[in-house]
């Protein structure tokens, strides 16, 4: 095969990326800058910059002997990333290589498609193919990396002059539109792969903070509680019949006399992201992975007061929140005995009696983490007598289906986990009749989820400029009889049903209703807390929101 230099390689792979693997970028561009005269000189600037951004990285790594491999690797990758962002217009972030690292294969297998194999045949392994065929010339010089310092100190020089030439341009650029970066291939990608491994080098080395060790139960609570908390899986508000969408999809909840709350969002756009940030003491503003990995959560604070607690899974997993407690997946045949084409939500509720007999004292709560609307094959997500609103779409390439049919498979996964959720208060409320306890769930999705709207599909984007139908949530509580009789205020909740809560608010009301006395407790961010000193608080919350 032809000899080429390390230099030319370099550069010609950074042109590739540029023309086969950022169709969204440079199209998310001209959404901002117009294609005219005007801007003319400036895009072509962009393009400039864009390969020198892409030179200047490459020659730090690619010399003679690790040129192909790095290359090879980066075309892969980079087919891949091209292909999501072309397709569902997400984001490559450390929160979606996190999401990625922690998705397990049966979540994996719902993404693949002939789209995707194109992607990765032409934009990766044809040129990768090309690159691992090629004789890279040894360079004359006696320091092969003189070779690579000389690309690099030329790129740079045209990098900064074009800077400086195009100043107020990308004065705009960088400080107004800052997420337009965001779709940089493979740049962008790669900077957040070093972002993530460094927050997990971090996570590696801290020691686990203790949280609410002070924790009890106090002597005047004389009930036993029974909790269930529902972890939903990309539900969005705006699709709750509860909420006022004109498709009845919660009929069964809508019978349950449940309260609904209308204002509810989410800690981030992701499940990595969002669940442990619902069950950390930390407030959205304050939290991170590495404070989360390094700090008990609500689960500790329950187990410190000596609640049993329990979690379910039929996601992928906890997301670490569950690494003390307890844990049980329900992905598989051999656990859930409620499986066809893919193991479902109610499967967690089987053996769930059996549990909760065999703890005769204390009180009870039960995490259950569903599969709920994870996408993009949502039309999987529910068996088949849940199909209630059709045309359905029927592939994992949304950008296929009509918007009617995306929303309807969407739609019928909502219903089956209105069903889902009713028949976990027919579970509550059987026990809190025979069983004497005072009985609830309460049920949060961890983000919501973009299904067309604006040329946007699925979720996880930066929180920033992500759009409210990826952070706006549904949160549904149910109380049982003697719950309401001996604490809950039902009427005054349901006033409060429209006031503005988030993830923040989920950690200091599941204390509140156990009825958990510790210092972390917050009664300013209990939802289910009823007083003047609440009201208070709440609305001192809300304006500093």
């Amino acid at each position: 095969m032809k000899d080429i230099t390390n230099s030319k390689l370099i550069v010609i792979t950074s042109m590739f990326f540029l023309a086969f693997g950022n169709i969204t970028f440079f199209a998310n561009v001209l959404g901002v800058y117009a294609a005219d005269m005007e801007n003319a000189l400036f895009l072509l600037s962009l393009v400039v910059v864009f390969v020198c951004i892409n030179v200047v990285l490459l020659s730090l790594v690619c010399f003679r002997h690790t040129i192909k491999p790095v290359l090879i690797a980066l075309l892969l990758i980079s087919s891949q990333s091209a292909y999501f962002m072309d397709t569902y217009h997400v984001v490559i972030d450390s929160s979606m290589l996190d999401n990625i690292i922690k998705t397990d294969v049966n979540e994996a297998a719902d993404l693949i498609s002939i789209k995707q194999m194109i992607y990765l045949l032409l934009l990766g392994l044809a040129p990768a193919l090309l690159i691992y065929r090629l004789d890279i010339r040894a360079s004359n010089s006696r320091f092969p990396a003189v070779e690579n310092l000389k690309l690099l100190t030329l790129s740079l020089a045209v990098l900064i002059i074009t800077l400086l030439v195009f100043g107020n341009y990308y004065a705009s650029f960088f400080r107004e539109h800052k997420q337009l970066r965001f779709y940089s291939n493979p740049s962008y990608y790669l900077y957040s792969a070093g972002k993530y491994i460094k927050s997990i080098s971090r996570g590696e080395t801290v020691q686990l903070q203790p949280v609410g060790q002070d924790a009890r139960i106090p002597a005047s609570d004389q009930h036993r509680e029974l909790v269930i908390l529902v972890v939903g899986e990309t539900a969005r508000a705006d699709h709750f019949s509860l909420n006022g969408y004109d498709k009845k999809t919660n009929p069964h909840l809508e019978e349950k006399g449940v309260i609904s709350f209308t204002d509810v969002w989410a800690c981030g756009t992701s499940t990595a992201l969002s669940v442990p940030c619902m069950f950390s003491i930390y407030s959205q503003g304050d939290y991170s992975d590495e404070k989360a990995q390094s700090t008990e959560n609500v689960l500790d604070v329950l187990k410190h007061s000596g609640v049993n607690v329990l979690w379910l899974d039929n996601n992928s997993d906890s997301k670490g929140v569950a690494t003390r407690v307890p844990y049980e997946s329900y992905k598989n045949p051999d656990k859930n005995p409620v499986c066809d084409t893919e193991c479902r939500d109610e499967g967690m509720l089987v053996n769930l009696q059996a549990y909760i007999d065999n703890h005769p004292d204390g009180d009870i709560f039960v995490v259950l983490h569903q599969m709920g609307n994870h996408g993009p094959a949502y039309y999987k997500r529910y068996p088949k007598r849940f199909e209630k609103f059709t045309p359905v779409c029927k592939t994992n390439q949304l950008e296929q289906c009509r918007t009617e049919e995306i929303s309807n498979a969407y739609d019928n996964a909502i219903l089956y986990t209105d069903y889902f959720l009713s028949q976990t208060i027919e579970l509550l409320a059987g026990n809190s009749a025979a069983n004497n306890f005072e009985a609830a769930m309460i049920y949060v999705s961890d983000h919501g989820e973009s299904l067309g709207e604006n040329n946007l599909y699925l979720h996880g984007l930066p929180y920033m400029f992500a759009p409210d139908t990826q952070k706006h949530v549904p949160l549904v509580m149910w109380f049982s009889k003697s719950m309401v009789k001996d604490e809950v205020d039902v009427e005054l909740i349901k006033s409060k049903v429209n006031a503005h809560y988030t993830h923040d608010n989920v950690f200091h009301t599941i204390l509140g209703l156990l009825e958990i006395d510790t210092s972390v407790y917050d009664r300013g961010l209990d939802m289910i807390a009823h007083d003047k000193e609440y009201d208070d608080q709440l609305v001192h919350y809300q304006q500093t929101k």
